[in-house]
């Protein structure tokens, strides 16, 4: 009884991936669109103004360069560039190692994480600029 069990149990496991497998159908061109909305497409990334942070979607990864002018909280801090500022949150790790001053020029890499009234960067990534 238990061979016979553990028989058909393969081979549902086997034959429902096949089954799966689709051999046509239709193919909705806005959605091919919409999953092609780009990404790094050379040497930098496009670089993102503050002040456009607020029109972006909510989980977009962005780049900015400017600068961080102060610590408001335990992780948040207030980075500006030359059309705005934007809050941003640096986990401790993401520092590694480097001291960063208001004067010190930086690209930060994260993404948009928006509430219902207000917007922060999650940053990923920072990087000194000389």
């Amino acid at each position: 009884m238990m061979k016979k069990i553990t028989l058909a149990s393969l081979f549902a496991l086997t034959t429902l991936p096949a089954l799966a497998q689709s051999d046509g159908g239709f193919i909705d061109p806005a959605a091919q669109q919409a999953q092609n909305k780009g990404g790094f497409s050379g040497e930098n990334a496009t670089l993102t103004a503050a002040r456009e942070v607020k029109n972006l979607k909510d989980g977009q990864f962005i780049t900015l360069e400017g600068h961080i002018d102060k610590r408001t909280g335990k992780d948040k801090y207030i980075f500006s560039d030359a059309t705005g500022t934007v809050t941003t949150e640096i986990d401790d790790k993401r520092w590694e190692g480097q001291t960063v001053s208001p004067k010190d020029k930086v690209r930060l890499e994260g993404k948009i994480d928006k509430d219902w009234n207000s917007e922060k960067i999650e940053v990923k990534r920072i990087n000194i600029i000389n």
